[in-house]
């Protein structure tokens, strides 16, 4: 019998055209190839030539497609007409919503800027908005750092001038054992899976530091499921077991640290704890041959971590003496650390010992020759193949920074930042903390801020402080309640403006920021507050613009709404000014760019925000005559320029003979050369210089040709950060700017210059006994902030989101599979569903987090599980910690930065009634988009 072959089309036509750009689905950047039928997009895959992905992509970023078609999109400008917060709206044209935005901000601008706080979420363009906020004359400016990773960022900047994520990377191609601290699957997600692939085809180890045992830590060959908040003390005791075994790098420390720099050991002088210098402010070492002090970057010093120096009667100590001291203390010992941190003492000596065996054992040679900022040639790079990251879990509590400190003197100790096998910085990184700007914050009516908002300070000269003492910013950022505070404390805007302390503001704009619901602690609060009115019948916060892609919680509370686009329909940069897309071999940048036109009277974000500028004629966007220097954003990604030679992209400029890249002038077809070459652009570091950054003058010489800086900056790391003892002896009562006498003890206690670690805020403000079980939150793999909940696509992944449970209090309190559970924690109760996770910490519970929807938004349906299943823990915590009875309420907070401290969140936990729909639950509100359709479907193609 005879049968006919079938015949199968095995290379279907997908597309009409194939449109490359960068996806905006979290936080990766990865390039996307989009394609296009009859102008519609068909299908979205991994660009392959991109440096970030190679043509990886994930679930969200292949669900692209319908986040650009969600039918939560709002439409066109939005003017409130019924009460704040019910949704009610018209829709009004773009010429009428800026004519009440200026109306409302210019009369503001020429009489008091800091009426105006402009905050920003997570939207990417920070060096653009922070540019046009600086022009408006605000110091009230920031972005979503301050209740995300702040600590992490300006830990890593003071320590060794560099981080995690976006500033650095491990080694993926040499390391032999990798360790993770409080990474969750949603920040970098497609690098880190391609990393761990790597390395694990190579036989390396994984170890994964998390309460909870998802994700990455699944994966890890060994999971320690440590006690929130303990991460530090662990990471301490590590530092105990490896001083004392004598597995430090000596040679590495003496080069490339503060470790040998003097100090001050005179407690009964003004300059106790400072670091000694040479009148050229040259910070001093012992030199190894001649016995004497000399400046740490002398060519051919060689510094001595042991000896001391007498001078005037006061003896000067190297760092590496005090740090010995203090982490050789039984204070660090694993046996003492154990019981709090959940970890044996076995395992905290059999991790030590794992990491000092890779790093001296396995150590890597490479032979490129080097020079170093003293002059000397080395042959080769010797590196320890022991490599860190970390992220937000380690971050979000209120001994954070400390934390995050400890963990960058761990890898330093060991040798093992940017030596082959190590941590590797990514251009524009690394970069000292003295070529970062300090913070400014003076506001001269009708002008430009006196310079840029955010900042790192020095000490308490550069804090943010009106001539009084009172707190120049809304959000108190950069003052004595969290003087080094980097990022802003977005998390305190609204609460601060609603209590008019430090004062009272009149305009409230935002961008991308769900403050109304899961980017807020205190939800319920916040919403009171945005919807409460004075004793005239006025709302306490006048006037709130707002501009978001899609009909989130936040939009019911705007008086009026500049909708922005999908990130398909948009002109973006993701620049080496801001944020970039470098990896650690090479600096890169990209754009986005519409790749489909809007169907809807949309504009971005950034381009409402110039048209808004060139309205009111800010300085910054106007030209002498009065004109309009930019017509969009676009106008202003090819032809600002931050500096002479240096603007937001560093491909494709103009030089004198033709083409150039980093330096040069504006070229009008700048974006269309992006566009032809995949939307980004990257620049290869030569392999002489691609480790050893921060003291290799190869690399420091190509960083100043590419324009990252304007002249060499090599420096060292700061082990004993020398900002933080200022702040401690100002608290000691020394020198001028003296801190409120409420809050000497915590600034002595917490800026400590070498890393300490103290229990969680919390911890010390409720009775333990009383709510003993931590309560955490993590993004999932397949969302991202808000966005994911509406994308058709990722619902059916995370439709609802239960609490787990661990087994011991599974068990305990008699939980079974469909139970609910009552949580309640100091400030609040909820009622939620629960599950069973036996890979969890036994004293912890967890669930994801954005996955609770309130009825009315996104444009899902009010019986859609996340409203009724899903659930926020945001209702849990409060922006402010329970009174103590000193008659004072303390920011829950970060005391050194203020980055929000979610994770400090104690709970206590008992079986319940399973209600109709999670508790609490909130009236639904009006969406100015409606409700979506029960199937979403469209045409695309013949």
């Amino acid at each position: 019998m005879m049968f006919d072959q079938p015949k199968v089309d095995t290379s279907p036509k997908v597309s009409d055209e194939v449109r490359k750009t960068t996806c905006y689905m979290c936080a990766c950047r990865c390039g996307i190839n989009v394609h296009m039928k009859d102008g519609k997009v068909a299908y979205i895959e991994g660009n392959r030539d991109h440096p970030v992905n190679k043509g990886v992509l994930c679930a969200k970023g292949s669900a692209g497609i319908m986040q650009h078609n969600a039918p939560s999109r709002l439409r066109a400008p939005l003017k409130r007409v019924g009460p704040r917060g019910s949704g009610e709206f018209e829709e009004i044209s773009w010429d009428e919503a800026l004519e009440i935005a200026a109306g409302w901000l210019e009369p503001i601008r020429q009489e008091d800027p800091s009426k105006l706080a402009f905050f920003t979420g997570r939207d990417q363009s920070q060096s653009f908005t922070s540019f046009w906020a600086q022009n408006f004359g605000t110091p009230n400016y920031a972005a979503h750092g301050g209740f995300c990773s702040v600590n992490m960022a300006a830990a890593g900047i003071y320590t060794m001038g560099g981080a995690f994520w976006e500033f650095g990377q491990p080694d993926w191609d040499h390391t032999k054992l990798f360790m993770i601290f409080g990474v969750a699957e949603d920040h970098d997600s497609n690098p880190i899976k391609m990393g761990i692939g790597k390395i694990k085809a190579r036989g390396a180890k994984v170890i994964g530091v998390n309460p909870i045992r998802s994700g990455y830590n699944a994966v890890a060959d060994e999971w320690v499921g440590i006690t929130p908040g303990t991460d530090g003390l662990f990471i301490l005791a590590l530092v105990h077991e490896l001083l004392k075994a004598g597995k430090i790098d000596l040679t590495y420390l003496a080069q490339f640290t503060n470790a040998p720099v003097l100090v001050n050991s005179d407690p009964d002088t003004p300059e106790y704890g400072l670091l000694m210098r040479d009148k050229d402010g040259k910070l001093l070492v012992i030199d190894r041959k001649t016995g004497k002090p000399a400046p740490f970057d002398k060519k051919g010093v060689k510094p001595d971590l042991s000896a001391t120096y007498r001078q005037a009667g006061i003896t000067h100590r190297p760092v590496m003496h005090l740090l010995a001291e203090r982490y050789m203390s039984d204070e660090y010992s694993p046996e003492n650390v154990s019981d709090r941190c959940g970890i044996s003492a076995r395992r905290i000596k059999a991790i030590a010992a794992e990491l000092a065996r890779v790093a001296f054992e396995e150590e890597i040679v490479l032979d490129h020759e080097w020079t170093d900022f003293r002059g000397e040639k080395h042959k080769t790079m010797v590196g320890r193949p022991v490599s860190f990251h970390s992220m937000r879990g380690i971050s979000a509590h209120s001994n954070g920074f400390q934390t995050c400190r400890s963990l960058h003197l761990l890898q330093i100790l060991l040798g093992s930042v940017e030596v082959p096998g190590g941590f590797r910085f990514k251009p524009p990184y690394p970069k000292p903390v003295s070529i970062h700007p300090t913070p400014h914050c003076k506001v001269t009516p009708g002008k430009p801020l006196d310079g840029p908002h955010l900042g790192f300070v020095r000490g308490p000269e550069d804090l943010a402080l009106k001539e009084d003492g009172s707190p120049a910013r809304i959000d108190k950022a950069y003052t004595w309640e969290n003087p080094m505070s980097a990022h802003g404390l977005m998390h305190m805007v609204i609460s601060n403006a609603y209590a008019g302390d430090p004062y009272k503001i009149d305009t409230l704009f935002m961008y991308m920021a769900n403050m109304s619901w899961n980017s807020s602690m205190n939800t319920r609060g916040v919403i009171d507050m945005l919807t409460d009115k004075d004793e005239s019948g006025e709302y306490v916060i006048p006037c709130i613009i707002y501009s978001d892609a899609y009909s989130s919680e936040m939009v019911a509370y705007a008086d009026l709404v500049l909708p922005d686009t999908t990130y398909l329909e948009r002109h973006d940069c993701i620049s080496l000014l801001d944020r970039p897309i470098c990896e650690a071999d090479g600096a890169a940048d990209a754009i986005r760019w519409p790749v489909v036109e809007p169907d809807r009277d949309v504009k971005g974000f950034q381009t409402a925000l110039i048209l808004l500028a060139n309205k009111m004629g800010l300085p910054g966007f106007t030209n002498e005559d009065g004109s309009a220097k930019y017509q969009d954003y676009a106008d202003y990604i090819v032809n600002h320029e931050r500096k002479p030679g240096i603007g937001p992209l560093a491909g494709w400029r103009m030089g004198e003979k033709g083409l150039t890249h980093g330096r040069g002038a504006p070229n009008e077809a700048q974006l269309q050369s992006y566009i032809a070459n995949g939307g980004f652009f990257v620049k290869h570091i030569p392999d002489n210089c691609a480790y050893m950054k921060p003291w290799n003058m190869g690399y420091q010489d190509w960083a100043v040709e590419l324009g990252l800086y304007d002249t060499p900056q090599p420096y060292i790391f700061d082990l004993y950060v020398e900002t933080m003892r200022k702040f401690q002896l100002a608290a000691e009562g020394h020198g001028e700017r003296q801190p409120p006498d409420h809050l000497r003890e915590r600034v002595k206690k917490t800026l400590d210059p070498l890393p300490i670690w103290y229990p969680p805020f919390e911890d010390d403000h409720v009775d333990a006994n009383e709510y003993p079980v931590h309560a955490l939150t993590q993004r999932p793999m397949a969302m991202y902030h808000s966005w994911g909940t509406q994308n058709a696509w990722l619902r059916q992944i995370h439709g609802r989101n239960p609490l787990y449970v661990p087994t011991k209090i599974w068990e305990a309190e008699g939980f079974a599979e469909g139970d609910w559970a009552s949580v309640s924690s100091a400030h609040g109760e909820i009622t939620v569903p629960v599950a069973h996770m036996a890979a969890l910490n036994e004293n912890t519970v967890w669930t994801w987090n954005a996955i609770g929807k309130r009825k009315g938004a996104w444009a899902l349906d009010n019986d859609a599980p996340e409203a009724t299943k899903g659930f926020l823990l945001n209702h849990l915590i409060h922006e402010l910690l329970p009174p103590k009875g000193d008659g004072l309420r303390w920011a829950n907070s970060d005391p050194i930065t203020g980055q929000a401290a979610w994770f400090d969140l104690r709970v206590k936990i008992k079986k319940a009634q399973a209600p109709a729909e999670a508790q609490p639950a909130f009236d639904p509100i009006k969406s100015p988009v409606g409700a979506g359709p029960g199937e979403l479907t469209w045409k695309v193609g013949k």
